[in-house]
């Protein structure tokens, strides 16, 4: 989505690639510090969590004075994050809040003070602040959804306790690529991995459409890789338990015994 929000604001000014790990495929988050970005840009865009390359800030990096704008889609509410230096974060609902077609943004009102209102309505936060955002009709039932998740993830313990289950749960799943000598390949850094979503690979394409197979056999689903990079994929958000990534891990154990 960085990508994408690069060729958009292209439209409206001037943009720069402040910092990227292209050259390696993006398999890791590129060092980026306050000297990496202009202190008088309008603002620094951010994807928090790629989820086809399966990288996540640790956490939001500094940039010198240009306040940030987090897509946060993928890895919202999955743990607590520093709102220092953030001028507005915004998340579609469908990964860890809700159905799809609703868009939480959180923004800073010295931000929102900032901004060039000058466009049409509907595209304007400030319109939608004044309305109580209700500019237009909401999707009623998406906003239902939206608090029964917020009330479970308050009722769980709140974020802290969801980063401990994440944290978990995603060590299993990568202790168990990491321990396979070499049977299973992750894609990203170790110090850039996403607790959310794991990319991965087998030896072979013909072995990994065998473990699509057989995994969905067993329950297993929705394991293959985004279509623009193949492999394999989990996707571990806040409503995977812990026993789904077992059981996971238990079959990628018993494949490479059977495969291997």
């Amino acid at each position: 989505m960085g990508a994408k929000a690069y060729k958009e604001a292209g439209f409206f000014g001037e943009v720069r690639v402040a910092a990227t790990s292209e050259e390696t495929n993006f398999d890791r988050i590129p060092p980026c510090g306050p000297e990496t970005f202009d202190p008088k840009s309008k603002y620094v865009h951010i994807t928090s969590n790629n989820t086809i390359f399966g990288t996540q800030f640790p956490s939001f990096p500094k940039t010198g004075g240009a306040p940030l704008v987090v897509d946060m889609s993928s890895d919202i509410m999955s743990r607590p994050v520093d709102f220092d230096g953030v001028g507005l974060i915004y998340a579609g609902a469908q990964k860890n809040l809700g159905p799809a077609g609703l868009t939480l943004v959180l923004v800073r009102q010295s931000f929102l003070d900032a901004m060039n209102h000058k466009q049409a309505a509907i595209l304007s936060y400030k319109k939608h602040l004044d309305a109580d955002s209700r500019y237009n009709t909401p999707p009623t039932f998406g906003v239902y959804m939206l608090r029964n998740v917020l009330a479970w993830i308050k009722e769980e313990g709140g974020l802290t306790a969801m980063a401990e289950r994440n944290e978990s749960k995603a060590k299993l799943l990568y202790d168990a690529i990491d321990n396979s000598g070499g049977y299973y390949t992750g894609h990203a850094q170790k110090e850039s991995r996403s607790l959310m979503n794991v990319p991965f690979r087998l030896p072979s394409e013909e072995l990994e459409k065998k473990f699509l197979a057989e995994a969905a056999a067993k329950g297993l689903k929705q394991l293959a890789g985004h279509r623009s990079v193949g492999g394999l994929r989990a996707s571990i958000y806040n409503a995977m338990p812990r026993e789904g990534v077992q059981a996971l891990c238990d079959f990628m154990a018993a494949f490479k015994k059977a495969n291997g």
